[in-house]
């Protein structure tokens, strides 16, 4: 059976495709478009890479912020539960997500059987989320992919205030005109983003195993700085940002059969 899943994020959109358990195809664009396009936009490119068509695919299941705005989508089902869905795909002993994306975050405990215990989100500022990560980059003139490496070399205890983007882009300023080095700038910023992150999983539980999702948890400095400040080893898939695309593809998969 082959099935589908979309998951329509704040900044971009991803797209799995299974063969029964097997993934064979997968896409993420940066959104550019809106509305249906979007998830149109998505799937075809997730289809050429699995060499498929539209008609292949036996059922659709969208997430995300836009998992409503679609005709082709079978069902829609929230990302909570397509993150808890895909990543027991991966590591089926992890009990808690943390899950940072372009612009919110969101922590989550669930059983041995996959059912959600508790969860949190923050998605009322960018602050500590990936956008976060973006202003930094930008002050700094330099690609983001960088920032995580260079953020390796801090020394220093350097921490910036999360609670707003913009407040954070003028200290940052401030300091490098005041001689701060580029490397204790990305360090502060990542260990400011991991203060963050931990303060949102304290208001559930930090039940081992943990698994990291999301964009941010491609980044070298973010996963860095998360271990030090949880004291914990996360999980990380082969690819985290698809997570919730993956979890919609095994609820397609689920209901299909059923």
């Amino acid at each position: 059976m082959i099935v589908a899943g979309v998951d329509i994020g704040s900044r971009t959109a991803k797209a799995v495709i299974l063969n029964d358990h097997d993934i064979v195809g997968t896409a993420i664009i940066d959104i550019i478009l809106k509305g249906e396009d979007l998830a149109s936009v998505v799937m075809e490119k997730a289809l050429g890479e699995a060499k498929l068509r539209f008609e292949d695919v036996e059922r659709f299941v969208t997430t995300g912020y836009g998992r409503f705005v679609t005709k082709f989508s079978s069902n829609q089902i929230s990302e909570i539960s397509c993150h808890v869905k895909g990543i027991r795909y991966y590591f089926p002993g992890v009990r808690t997500i943390l899950d940072i994306g372009g612009q919110d975050s969101k922590a989550i405990n669930f059983n041995e059987k996959g059912k959600i215990t508790n969860f949190v989100m923050n998605d009322r500022c960018a602050g500590g989320q990936g956008r976060f990560l973006e202003v930094i980059a930008e002050v700094l003139e330099m690609p983001l992919d960088e920032l995580g490496k260079l953020s390796l070399e801090a020394r220093e205890n350097l921490v910036f205030s999360p609670i707003c983007v913009v407040f954070t882009k003028s200290m940052a300023l401030r300091q490098l005109r005041e001689g701060v080095s580029k490397a204790e700038l990305a360090g502060g910023i990542y260990r400011s983003l991991a203060k963050v992150a931990s303060q949102l999983v304290g208001r559930i539980s930090l039940i081992p195993d943990i698994a990291l999702t999301g964009g941010v948890a491609k980044d070298i400095g973010a996963v860095n700085a998360l271990k030090k400040e949880l004291q914990f080893e996360p999980f990380i898939s082969p690819d985290p940002q698809i997570i919730g695309a993956l979890g919609a593809a095994l609820f397609a998969l689920e209901k299909g059969r059923k």
